[in-house]
């Protein structure tokens, strides 16, 4: 096999990032994952993370449903449906403004609304694969 034969192989056997994103996704997320938003918005989610949990709240499956609206003067507005673990959750009031507070930073986000809601109801199936081996959860 020639010296370029052998890159080719050994490239193909190395692992990148792009490989493994799908792996920090939770199943259920509905999400623009095209836009050219998306990946500073995913990278802010993935700064949040539920104090008693040690993962983010988009690899535990805590964000439901994120929207980017159509662009107005260069920006665009951002929809975000999460829920919590449990409405029990004593810090149920500020982990939405932290969802917010790690959106509305990336360029070309004008605004950012964050519904809370409970249903469908949170659950193990809902975390990413990266969360449930953070955890030791496999299933």
């Amino acid at each position: 096999m020639s010296d370029k034969a052998n890159d080719e192989k050994q490239k193909s056997f190395e692992p990148d990032q792009e490989n493994y994103d799908y792996l920090s996704r939770p199943p259920n997320i509905e999400a623009p994952y095209e836009h050219k938003l998306w990946p500073a918005i995913e990278a802010g989610l993935k700064e949040v993370y539920d104090p008693e949990i040690p993962v983010n709240v988009f690899e535990l499956g805590l964000i439901y449903k994120i929207e980017i609206l159509p662009e107005e003067d260069g920006v665009s507005d951002v929809k975000v449906t999460m829920s919590l673990t449990s409405p029990a959750c004593p810090l149920a009031h500020e982990i939405p403004m932290w969802v917010q507070g790690a959106i509305l930073p990336v360029e070309g986000v004008q605004g950012c609304e964050v519904e809370l809601v409970w249903e469908p109801a949170w659950n193990l199936g809902m975390m990413s694969e990266t969360a449930r081996m953070q955890l030791n959860m496999f299933m």
